[in-house]
């Protein structure tokens, strides 16, 4: 669970706080958990810590980051090869390293596996501007890889 927040708010104790937050939530309602299988549990406590996350960023403001549909991006994805060389904790060190909307969107797209429409209900953003900004977060963090890996040629 402490992964899972840290995701989220990036900063190790506030993740810290979220988590224990989560956790004394998740006993006050316990009595409105429905189990439906093996999992069922470990993804309700998801959701009440992902719902309080955004929470969080929304009352600290998004820091500004522009939504407007213009993303030039030319950067070539790196290929399978050299994603192998990157270590996962420079991955998400990176991932960390977002602006709090790209962090976000990022991390309910691609690790939460949430869809642009319903990102963008949770949001408060349209369904585009959750395309947008992946696209963006997608951008700066290509940016990254391709200099680690220059960076790291002989």
């Amino acid at each position: 669970m402490y992964a899972l927040c840290r995701r989220y708010l990036g900063d190790e104790e506030e993740a810290k706080d979220l988590m224990l937050e989560t956790f004394l939530q998740a006993l006050d309602k316990i009595d409105t958990f429905k189990y439906s299988g093996e999992g069922s549990l470990y993804a309700w406590i998801s959701r009440i810590a992902i719902n309080k996350a955004i929470n969080q960023i929304k009352r600290h403001r998004w820091r500004f980051v522009s939504l407007d549909h213009q993303t030039q991006d030319n950067i070539p994805e790196p290929t399978e090869e050299e994603m192998l060389t990157i270590p996962a904790e420079k991955l998400r060190e990176w991932i960390a390293q977002l602006p709090d909307l790209r962090r976000t969107v990022f991390n309910l797209y691609c690790v939460d596996g949430y869809s642009h429409k319903e990102i963008g209900q949770m949001l408060g953003i349209s369904e585009r501007g959750s395309t947008s900004t992946m696209a963006k977060a997608r951008k700066q963090l290509k940016e990254k890889i391709k200099q680690y890996l220059k960076e790291q040629e002989p």
